[in-house]
């Protein structure tokens, strides 16, 4: 009687089993698939300087070509800093006026060649995809010759700044 109830518990004792196929399967799959996204993932940098302060006192020998791009509320105001405004466009209907900013940064490029470095200095309030338009606008110029596009550096060295305030009553 002994016999078998020993005999009886072996017969009922299972060794267990571990089935990683499935997980094998996802690995097979899964490794691939990361390795190849992580090639095509870049970051795209632009390095981005901090505009001197427009209040430095300048030798008069030293006053070269410092162009500014005021971003307001209500228009877009091009400039030197030491010779003042050079253009204001005011908002139309679709916001703002990117096509006669387009402009008149080719006509100052044409007249200064040289010049790589243009400050960017916005109003407190301006969103961040207006800033990102005004970058791309003066970093590359785009003009059409014979059906395609042809794309032109103009001042690619920017840096970014506040806007100086403005007196409400002119």
């Amino acid at each position: 009687m002994i016999r078998r109830r020993k005999g009886g518990r072996r017969q009922n004792q299972e060794t267990a089993e571990l089935n990683i196929t499935a997980f094998m399967n996802l690995m097979v799959i899964l490794v691939p698939f990361l390795l190849i996204t992580a090639v095509f993932s870049r970051l795209a940098i632009l390095q981005l300087n901090l505009p001197g302060s427009s209040t430095e006192p300048v030798e008069p020998q030293d006053q070269t070509f410092q162009l500014e791009v005021i971003v307001r509320k209500d228009k877009i105001e091009v400039g030197d800093r030491n010779q003042g405004l050079l253009g204001i466009y005011p908002n139309t209907a679709d916001g703002y006026d990117y096509a006669a900013l387009e402009s008149k940064l080719a006509e100052l490029k044409k007249r200064y060649p040289a010049k790589t470095d243009a400050s960017i200095l916005l109003e407190s309030d301006i969103e961040y995809d207006t800033l990102v338009q005004i970058m791309d606008k003066v970093r590359i110029g785009e003009t059409i010759d014979a059906d395609a596009i042809v794309r032109t550096d103009l001042f690619p060295d920017i840096s970014i700044g506040d806007a100086p305030t403005t007196s409400r009553g002119t």
